[in-house]
């Protein structure tokens, strides 16, 4: 036992005297003066380039768009969701489109990704052509529905 105490005091009386535990020697690391400020700085040039770079050229061709959208007129050429029709009729929040094969398809505004504005021919023509297929008889959907299941 004597000797275990005797080993403990010997290991402490090095440990503290050597210079593990250096306390003056030691140089202080030199403060960090602008990291709050780079980090600012850094902050608001990701915020720029987030805005110039992204954000503001989207808005510039979503307000495109909309003029595009709005401006549309029967007779033009428009592709939707990849599919290439003329308008036919223009509604408030829906346009229907005339295919190449004749069949028509409704389609939002806001699947609109592309307009060629049409001729004024093309819209007299369709405008004949809508008048001329509104005096036949129309069949409604729920007709359509009664028939097959017959």
């Amino acid at each position: 036992m004597k000797k275990m105490i005797y080993s403990l005091v010997c290991l402490q009386a090095v440990f503290f005297s050597s210079g593990l535990f250096a306390e003056g020697e030691v140089e202080a690391l030199p403060p960090r003066d602008g990291s709050f400020w780079q980090t600012i700085v850094m902050i608001g040039i990701a915020i720029l380039f987030g805005y110039f770079i992204i954000w503001r050229p989207e808005q510039k061709r979503r307000k495109t768009m909309e003029t595009q959208r709005s401006a549309l007129k029967k007779g033009d050429r428009v592709t939707a969701m990849g599919i290439i029709g003329t308008v036919v009729r223009i509604q408030e929040h829906t346009i229907i489109l005339r295919m190449y094969d004749g069949s028509k398809i409704e389609f939002v505004k806001a699947a609109i990704t592309d307009v060629m504005p049409g001729t004024d021919e093309e819209a007299k023509k369709i405008d004949k052509e809508e008048k001329g297929s509104n005096s036949g008889k129309r069949i409604e959907l729920s007709e359509i529905d009664t028939h097959s299941k017959e």
